[in-house]
């Protein structure tokens, strides 16, 4: 899809979805796909309204782990998918009664941008490092001009231009609160440099000098995959400080809200159906659910008054089986 491809360009994270069996009756067939954005909009067809609000739930929850999984959806109660429905590993199964009927098997996988490690230097390790992280699955910028802009969502910043320059990279690197900043040098000269820096005390001291484990590198590739395999080890702590919605892997889990009418979970985003009443917005799986709500808003109040941040509860009044 050239829509992919193009958020992937733009290191824009999102969910393509795509229909892997349809059982009739369904209005989506196998080969049906579509694309699951960070703020919940659906571009594409996966089936019909209350298909999509199961794929939007899921599919947001998959986008703040980076996970992918098969997805089923059918009409079936509780416990007939729990007895009937078969499970294995990657399977998540919910029961979504507002179906017109038949079961979708929809593969959502989440797309998103691989780390993004910014490398000053035009000196072999420099080099060397851009090669073996991006052979190790980090997307790379090597610059050598200081003054090139470090990107929002770069988790990593290492500074490897033995001694051009490096005060105003390092210094930029920890203002913009990047997770990790290393310096290549040695640790008597690399102590020196972080001294002279001009920012706080405790952000100089988040600068790892030498870069790199000590696995008794000498070579300039050696000392390229000690840096990555540092990167490699602290992986989890490398989350940027602070990104643009438009541009960034990590991604804040939706709100879920319950469906007063039906009980399903539906992801609390602009691009779920919803309804003001009261002082208040509700969510709805469907048309159907809205204007049945509508037309009685006391009759589905308290259901809907529960809300949480993952889920919690109310996914499991829907979800029959997630296997890890």
């Amino acid at each position: 899809m050239a829509r992919a491809d193009r958020l992937r360009a733009e290191r824009t994270p999102f969910v393509l979805a795509t229909v892997v069996r349809a059982e009739r009756p369904t209005s989506a067939k196998a080969g049906d796909r579509a694309i699951l954005m960070a703020d919940g909009t659906i571009e594409g067809f996966v089936g019909g309204v209350c298909a999509e609000s199961t794929v939007r739930v899921e599919g947001l929850r998959l986008l703040d782990g980076g996970e992918s999984t098969l997805l089923r959806i059918t009409p079936t109660d509780e416990s007939r998918s729990a007895s009937k429905e078969p499970t294995g590993e990657g399977l998540v199964v919910v029961g979504n009664p507002c179906l017109s009927g038949g079961t979708l098997d929809i593969f959502l996988e989440a797309m998103l941008p691989a780390a993004l490690v910014h490398v000053f230097g035009a000196a072999p390790i420099a080099r060397a490092l851009a090669t073996v992280a991006e052979a190790s699955g980090f997307a790379v910028t090597l610059v050598t001009d200081p003054a090139t802009p470090i990107a929002a969502d770069t988790v990593a910043v290492v500074v490897a231009s033995h001694g051009r320059d490096e005060e105003a990279v390092l210094a930029a690197a920890l203002r913009a609160g990047v997770p990790y900043v290393g310096l290549v040098a040695s640790r008597r000269r690399g102590s020196a440099v972080v001294s002279e820096l001009d920012v706080a005390d405790e952000l100089r001291a988040r600068v790892r000098t030498p870069a790199g484990l000590d696995i008794g590198a000498r070579t300039a590739l050696e000392v390229a995959v000690s840096i990555v395999a540092e990167l490699v080890s602290v992986h989890a702590e490398l989350r940027p400080a602070h990104v643009p919605s438009e541009a960034t892997s990590v991604v804040a889990p939706a709100a879920i809200a319950v469906d007063p009418v039906c009980g399903m979970s539906v992801a609390a985003v602009a691009a779920s159906l919803q309804l003001e009443h009261d002082g208040r917005t509700w969510y709805f799986c469907g048309p159907g659910c809205r204007q049945a709500f509508a037309d009685d808003p006391a009759q589905y109040g308290e259901l809907a008054s529960r809300t949480t941040e993952d889920g919690g509860e109310l996914a499991s009044r829907t979800t029959k089986h997630r296997s890890a």
